[in-house]
């Protein structure tokens, strides 16, 4: 073991990106440049000759293609050499480069000079891809005290404890493999591995890119596959975009301008792409990860229900699709809370760590201790049920994050909507925690479905911000919760479930025969959204002049509910506002009373937006 006062950073020289971490101020930290944590796996030369490593040469890749490389970590062990300009270079002498970039943040960020490191490589690297990255660590200036392979690494990342077999999915830019990794102690052994060094998120765009490039042939009757360098690069780096936040949004539109000329005239390409479609491309690669992943259970003689935990790892990763399918094959949740494009990084940085004399177990992460979503009208056992639940931002969620949604309205013409918004994993959202709802008015009327996009974003101070946006006018509406990460109090708990119990007796002792009916009326009221085809649709809340018996009985008991609430709140709420709430109260009250439907909706409305505010300041 090294002396305590040694300084060793852990590396992951990845295909795509490439990070740096080390012991800092008693933890495994990242070590950026600026606000830049990630390094571009791009070397260039400009025109003018100058060295340009990491986001710049990643920058005139579009330009340039001939004189920047990428994805060296495929030629690693290869006798290839690549072209930049008129030199020539070997795969080594290139991560050379990218590493030597990285211990100059370092050095930066430390105040003091870089000369060891625990490089990671994939657990398939053979012999010479492997002598190969130690040459880049010499080319660099840097002691290889270690290379460790990548799973290993992710484990030790999670440290799941002291004994503990795991199944590491790493799904980078270039590269993929699944590893069993079995953690007893201090001793990490790989049982078995499987994977493709050709195969990873380039080749996801790769597809997307096609995709493009066929639309842009159908629109134009321009072929961009030759003699258009530079569109084509273009067109790359407009697919890794796209193909990026496809992962958080359910589509995005693709724009890129005078791509080529025509008789003067210049090109564009406007193409918008849905998340499924994305996927429905993707799907056969990630089939054939599946079966790298069955190879390497059986190789090690495991059976899903052998494995601890799966752990995802590398960027691509983040596709719900990945994830999806995973659960699909093994019946596991996989887990992502340390950040997928780092995790193997702090994972080396531990293990530097510990060679350095440092106690670390793991990596400490920020995230989400529960699931956030919407109510929505779906079946449960074979009936119409308004109160299912959907979460957007899932539990154990590496924060800050951002999601979105595609909802749709469920009539024509439709002009408002109601959000319902829940904290808790619970598929019935009755059983979940209400922290919000909002009311979006003023939709664009519409003969077919409206779209409607809901976006999540939670933050590490617990600030929850829920924003339902149009789609075709850009009509948005929002609600921020403070505190939403804080653990509820016990009388809130208490009001979920009386809200659960409220309904349930209320349909025990409705006479309908037709149980559908019942639950689509309380549906109406609360205005849920309606799941379809992997999206949501939102009800329109109902006029208040059509308002039947159960209906009022339902919007009567909401009222109810709201004035307990407000009452427990009441020492809460500030001088200037605690006789506006009582005159709620009252009106709420008076509303109730009169049986006047119109007058509660808007006492109660007014009342529980007051207390959501009240609630992020409690």
């Amino acid at each position: 073991m090294s002396d305590l006062g040694d300084l060793i950073v852990g590396i992951d020289l990845g295909t795509t990106n490439s990070e740096i971490a080390a012991f800092v101020d008693g933890k495994v930290t990242i070590l950026g440049s600026g606000n830049k944590n990630m390094l571009p796996s791009v070397v260039g030369l400009s025109p003018s000759g100058d060295l340009l490593v990491g986001e710049a040469a990643r920058n005139q890749l579009a330009l340039y293609p001939g004189r920047t490389v990428r994805s060296i970590k495929r030629k690693m062990g290869s006798d290839e050499t690549v072209t930049l300009g008129d030199r020539q270079f070997t795969p080594p002498e290139i991560s050379a480069l990218i590493l030597r970039e990285l211990a100059s943040w370092a050095s930066q960020r430390l105040d003091r000079p870089v000369t060891k490191a625990v490089i990671t490589v994939p657990a398939y690297f053979s012999d010479s891809q492997r002598q190969a990255t130690r040459e880049a660590a010499t080319l660099a200036g840097l002691d290889a005290v270690r290379i460790l392979n990548e799973p290993t690494a992710a484990s030790l990342a999670y440290g799941e404890g002291s004994r503990h077999t795991a199944m590491v999915y790493d799904l980078g830019g270039g590269t993929f493999d699944v590893s069993i990794v079995s953690l007893e102690g201090d001793i990490t052994e790989v049982l078995a591995s499987h994977g493709n060094n050709r195969l990873g998120g380039d080749d996801f765009n790769d597809l997307l890119a096609e995709h493009l490039l066929s639309e842009f042939q159908s629109q134009h009757g321009v072929d961009l596959r030759s003699g258009h360098p530079v569109a084509r690069a273009r067109i790359w780096w407009a697919a890794e975009e796209a193909k990026r936040r496809l992962s958080f949004d359910p589509e995005v539109t693709v724009r890129e301008e005078a791509l080529a000329t025509v008789d003067g005239k210049p090109l564009h390409l406007e193409l918008e792409i849905a998340r499924e479609e994305y996927e429905d491309m993707i799907r056969p690669l990630v089939e054939q990860t599946l079966e790298h992943m069955s190879k390497a259970l059986a190789d090690a003689g495991k059976g899903p229900s052998e494995l601890d935990a799966i752990l995802l790892v590398g960027g691509s990763t983040r596709t719900p699709l990945v994830a999806r399918m995973i659960e699909e094959r093994t019946r596991l949740t996989p887990r992502e809370e340390i950040h997928p494009d780092l995790c193997v990084a702090l994972g080396a940085g531990v293990m530097a760590s510990r060679l350095a004399g440092h106690e670390v177990d793991r990596v400490l992460v920020d995230v989400t201790p529960y699931s956030f979503g919407v109510s929505f009208l779906g079946e449960r056992g074979g009936v119409s049920y308004p109160h299912c639940y959907k979460p957007i931002v899932r539990r154990n969620t590496p924060l800050p994050v951002t999601r979105s949604e595609r909802f749709y309205t469920s009539h024509p013409y439709q002009e408002e909507v109601e959000v319902r918004v829940y904290e808790g994993e619970d598929e019935d959202a009755l059983r979940n925690i209400l922290v919000g709802d909002f009311t979006v008015e003023g939709l664009t009327p519409m003969r077919d479905f409206n779209e409607v996009i809901c976006r999540m974003s939670l933050d590490l101070d617990g600030i929850l911000k829920v924003t339902a946006i149009e789609k075709k006018s850009g009509l948005s509406k929002h609600i921020t919760i403070a505190r939403a990460l804080e653990a509820r109090s016990e009388a809130e708990i208490a009001a979920a479930r009386k809200r659960l119990e409220a309904l349930y007796a209320t349909r025990q002792d409705d006479d309908l025969d037709d149980e559908s009916n019942d639950l689509a009326e309380f549906g109406d009221e609360d205005a849920p959204l309606i799941e379809g085809d992997g999206d949501f649709t939102v009800h329109s809340a109902p006029n208040a002049a059509d308002v039947a018996e159960d209906d009022w009985s339902a919007a009567e008991d909401e009222g109810r509910k709201m004035i307990e609430r407000s009452r427990l709140l009441l020492d809460k709420i500030h001088d200037e506002d605690r006789e506006e709430a009582i005159d709620l109260n009252q009106a709420i009250e008076s509303a109730i009373e009169n049986r006047d439907a119109a007058a509660l909706k808007q006492a109660v409305h007014g009342l529980g937006e007051m207390l959501f505010f009240v609630e992020g300041r409690v």
